[in-house]
């Protein structure tokens, strides 16, 4: 997709919140709102408030965050990056498995699912790599995939799940191939951001060219 052709630029605000993602396929989505449904209903039945969980329609591995107000200008760029970083990168499988949590799951603040694939970190070095070239200030941390599904409200809240997250340490959530990288944008909201796609660009290397 070429960069002109972004979702609505000449009428999106000037300044935005944006970053690249990749979408789990639907089998590994519905399992990680099955485990969201495990660790949210306590047993009497009633949701514990304590915990702002993700909705499905939010699931998303953040691949880079450009940052809480990028110029609108500064979009074209980096779209133009990710379509040629997309020409030469081949559909790759990453899986999803164990729970975890920042900054422990003794004391979770954000609970998260971990995604493993080595082609998804060198996916992830060559966009960080052209978005500093497109002038986006580079990540204090060291890239860690993984999947947000829960936060905490407040360090006071005496919610936590039913379930031990120690229990889900270890469980699978499926496989999903990954075909796309997306520029998106988010808008916050009363209970929880809305994400917009702004552009998709079709990962179009042949496999056999691709090493991992």
């Amino acid at each position: 997709m070429p960069a002109r052709n972004i979702a609505g630029l000449a009428s999106l605000p000037e300044h935005l919140r944006a970053f690249i993602a990749l979408r789990l396929d639907a089998p590994v989505e519905e399992a990680l709102a099955r485990l969201i449904e495990r660790l949210r209903v306590p047993e009497n039945g009633s949701e514990q408030a304590g915990i702002r969980w993700v909705q499905r329609a939010n699931f998303h591995l953040t691949v880079f965050f450009l940052g809480p107000s990028v110029p609108r200008d500064r979009l074209t760029p980096i779209a133009d990056a990710l379509g040629a970083i997309a020409k030469e990168t081949s559909p790759f499988e990453i899986a999803a498995r164990g729970v975890d949590a920042f900054p422990s799951l003794a004391h979770p603040r954000v609970i998260w699912v971990g995604l493993y694939g080595e082609a998804l970190l060198g996916l992830a070095a060559r966009v960080a790599d052209a978005a500093r070239r497109c002038g986006f200030a580079p990540e204090r941390h060291t890239y860690s995939p993984h999947l947000t599904i829960g936060r905490v409200r407040s360090l006071r809240s005496p919610a936590l799940p039913r379930r031990p997250l120690s229990d889900e340490a270890d469980s699978s959530f499926g496989v999903s191939r990954v075909e796309r990288v997306m520029l998106y944008r988010s808008e916050h909201g009363l209970r929880s951001p809305t994400y917009h796609e702004l552009a998709g660009f079709p990962l179009e290397a042949l496999a056999e060219s691709f090493t991992a």
